[in-house]
């Protein structure tokens, strides 16, 4: 384990990004379906929309990669996707105004049955880019009959709701993020822990018992080295002071 790097990437195993990656593909396919070219001729909302859904996947991928390095990053770009899925948000809700609806009640057995469904695990494999796909498919099937079968209303609504599922989890995660970069720093703070570490151990002895590092500890007669694994082993070394050369005296 790296005593710098932050664990990196593994992102496939988040459920927002899998919601993610299902809102992208749902997106694509609702404005393929339903924004006419006649009612959007320079494609604008077109492209905000898919966009939008693309920024919500990939800086979520990015923020996953970029951690190893740098927990800022990471901070910022999931700030990102969940403010890009956000904003698609708004225009789905516009697009259902402006057809006369509003967005489901969360009483609804509609939105009541898109939050029930849940994602899966998916496992690491040794065909991991062949088998995340065949997983994912599998997963956004779950939600077909609203985002594929059903009316222009349904589809809209149900990337709401799962949007809605997406930046829940997101904001969890920063959460998260936030705690494990308050308790164990960023890079800089661990890349300068490590070299003062480094620089003890060069002039700390090893335990004769055990091998271990050693470290400073004071009883009633002085100084000593202590097993750094103590009280499991009790290996002791006496602190040989330098020898100094007494000025010459005439």
């Amino acid at each position: 384990m790296s005593r710098i790097y932050n664990p990196s990437g593994g992102y496939r195993k988040l459920h927002s990004f899998s919601f993610a990656a299902i809102i992208h593909l749902g997106t694509i396919s609702f404005c393929r379906r339903y924004l006419a070219w006649k009612d959007d001729p320079l494609g604008k909302t077109f492209g905000q929309m898919v966009g939008a859904s693309r920024s919500g996947k990939q800086n979520i991928i990015e923020g996953s990669e970029r951690s190893k390095t740098s927990s800022e990053t990471e901070i910022k770009l999931t700030d990102v996707a969940k403010a890009s899925l956000a904003e698609l948000q708004g225009d789905l809700e516009d697009y259902l105004v402006q057809k006369g609806s509003i967005p489901w009640s969360v009483h609804s057995a509609d939105h009541k049955a898109v939050v029930a469904i849940m994602l899966k695990e998916f496992e690491y494999t040794d065909d991991l880019l062949h088998d995340y796909w065949v997983y994912l498919l599998t997963e956004k099937r779950k939600f077909d009959a609203w985002l594929e079968d059903g009316d222009d209303i349904a589809a809209a609504n149900a990337l709401i709701v799962l949007i809605q599922r997406a930046t829940g989890l997101l904001a969890r995660q920063l959460a998260q993020l936030e705690g494990r970069f308050i308790a164990g720093g960023g890079i800089r703070e661990k890349m300068a822990s490590a070299r003062l570490e480094a620089r003890t151990e060069a002039t700390t002895p090893l335990c004769p018992e055990c091998g271990a590092a050693m470290r400073k500890r004071t009883s009633k007669r002085g100084p000593f080295w202590g097993c750094g694994a103590y009280p499991q082993c009790k290996g002791v070394r006496e602190i040989v002071e330098p020898e100094r050369n007494d000025p010459v005296t005439s």
